[in-house]
């Protein structure tokens, strides 16, 4: 096996680890296949079989040990703009029907919505300003 087969075979495995990486998800999958590609390069520039190898190696444990805490921190992150429901909690909203804990209506981001009292003994009139904290299905529940 000559060198320009060398590179050759490094892109083959740089492809073959790119499979998995769509199939399961996986980020490891795609930082050792760029491992890969560095291997192919240093093997396009003529050097041996060793500082291929060792190409691949660096530059893969190079970027699981960089990259992956970085991309595990992200996915732990709450979005920072809330939308939909999460958007509404929170919120003041007008007691437009008496609301106990049975139920009533409120005005709520310029909508009517059904509404639940937190405190089933506690009683909202018409009129009145409330706090939504939290949505169950089409019901805010409120304070």
């Amino acid at each position: 096996m000559n060198d320009i087969d060398a590179w050759v075979w490094w892109l083959v495995g740089a492809a073959a680890l790119g499979i998995p990486l769509v199939v399961t998800a996986m980020p490891e999958f795609g930082m050792l296949a760029v491992g890969a590609i560095a291997a192919a390069v240093v093997a396009a520039l003529g050097f041996n079989g060793v500082v291929q190898v060792l190409a691949f190696v660096a530059v893969s444990v190079a970027l699981i040990a960089v990259v992956r805490p970085i991309a595990a921190r992200h996915t732990r992150q709450r979005p920072q703009l809330a939308t939909g429901i999460d958007a509404l909690k929170g919120k003041q909203a007008v007691v437009l029907e008496r609301v106990d804990g049975s139920g009533g209506r409120i005005k709520l981001a310029g909508e009517v919505w059904s509404a639940r009292a937190l405190d089933t003994g506690r009683v909202y009139e018409a009129g009145q300003e409330v706090d939504v904290v939290e949505i169950e299905g089409a019901t805010a529940i409120v304070i």
